[in-house]
């Protein structure tokens, strides 16, 4: 019996476990690894996760290094402490510096195991 391909959703929650405490990706990055249509597919897989998920959601942030607001407002709020808890530093402007804290992605080997783009992240200005 063949197993169905996994969905998009489960492919991009697959990749945000990766990301090492620590490190923070962009949803653009994700979107690229995963060959999604769009960083927003991102977003939606993330903002569906139940309360006790086992994925760092907050480890995933909008490509200027900010925290994108999200349905409750609170979950900002939480989203920054549990990265200042990962010892990620936010600058005067409340943005993150992906130079210091940006995750390199994942190994090449495994991502083109998973059918995943292995090709090196072009950068925050994302488009496919």
């Amino acid at each position: 019996m063949n197993t169905p391909p996994p969905s998009i959703y489960d492919q991009i929650l697959a990749v945000v476990r990766l990301i090492p405490p620590g490190r923070v990706a962009s949803y653009g990055q994700i979107a690229w690894i995963v060959n999604a249509s769009s960083p927003r597919m991102v977003g939606y897989a993330l903002a569906g996760l139940p309360n006790n998920a086992d994925v760092p959601w907050q480890r995933v942030i909008n490509s200027q290094g900010g925290i994108s607001p999200r349905g409750d407002p609170l979950s900002s709020g939480l989203q920054r402490e549990l990265l200042a808890a990962e010892g990620i530093g936010f600058g005067p402007d409340g943005r993150v510096d992906f130079a210091r804290f940006g995750w390199e992605g994942a190994d090449p080997a495994w991502l083109a195991e998973q059918g995943f783009t292995a090709l090196p992240w072009p950068g925050r200005r994302y488009r496919r």
